[in-house]
C-alpha cells in the first residue's frame, strides 16, 4: 500500500484541477496544452490522460490521413506516465531527478477518434524511487500504457524507461 504524504496529496489535488494543469502546460510544454490534453484519473497507482479528436476543433491532431498523429499520441501516453513519476517524488528531499532513457511504441489501429492512455505501474514508479533512494543509484523502470478509443478498441501501446537518480545535497 503507498501511502502519499502531504505534499503527493496537494500536487494529485492540483493536477487534477483543469485550470492549474492547463496553465502550467501553456506555459512549460505549450504542444500538450494546444493538443488539449487532459487527465481523466490520477491516483498513486494509475494514471489516464485523454486527447480529443474532432477535426473540425483539434485538426492540429490530425495527420493528412484523417487520423491522429502519431507524435500527438506519443504526447499523451508520456503524460501518463510522467505524471506518476512526478507524484512519486514530489517533497523528497535530497530531491530526485527524472528522465526518459528510452521509448518505443506500436500501432495497431488507426486513431480516429478521442484516444485515452492508461499506465497502471504507479506501484513499479514509488518502488524505483524507494530504491534510488536507498541505493543513491540511478534506478530505472519500464511503464506501459495503452491508448484506446471511447469503443475500447487498442490503437496504440508504449513503453517508457524512466531513470530515477538522487541529485546530490
Amino acid at each position: 500500500m503507498i501511502e502519499l504524504t502531504k505534499t503527493q496529496k496537494k500536487f494529485k489535488e492540483k493536477w487534477m484541477n483543469p485550470l492549474n494543469f492547463s496553465i502550467y502546460f501553456l506555459i512549460n510544454v505549450p504542444m500538450v496544452w494546444i493538443s488539449g490534453m487532459k487527465l481523466v484519473e490520477f491516483s498513486e497507482k494509475k494514471c489516464i490522460s485523454f486527447l480529443p479528436f474532432r477535426w473540425y476543433y483539434r485538426w492540429q491532431n490530425m495527420n493528412p490521413f484523417k487520423s491522429m498523429y502519431f507524435a500527438v499520441q506519443c504526447m499523451g501516453a508520456e503524460i501518463s506516465t510522467a505524471s506518476l513519476c512526478a507524484l512519486s517524488v514530489k517533497g523528497i528531499n535530497p530531491s530526485i531527478a527524472f528522465i526518459v532513457t528510452k521509448m518505443n511504441s506500436k500501432y495497431f489501429k488507426k486513431a480516429t477518434g478521442n484516444v485515452t492512455f492508461t499506465c497502471e505501474g504507479g506501484e513499479e514508479v514509488f518502488e524505483a524511487v524507494n530504491k534510488a533512494i536507498k541505493t543513491k543509484k540511478g534506478v530505472e523502470v519500464d511503464l506501459k500504457t495503452i491508448g484506446t478509443l471511447s469503443d475500447g478498441t487498442i490503437v496504440s501501446e508504449f513503453c517508457f524507461t524512466w531513470s530515477f537518480k538522487q541529485r546530490d545535497k
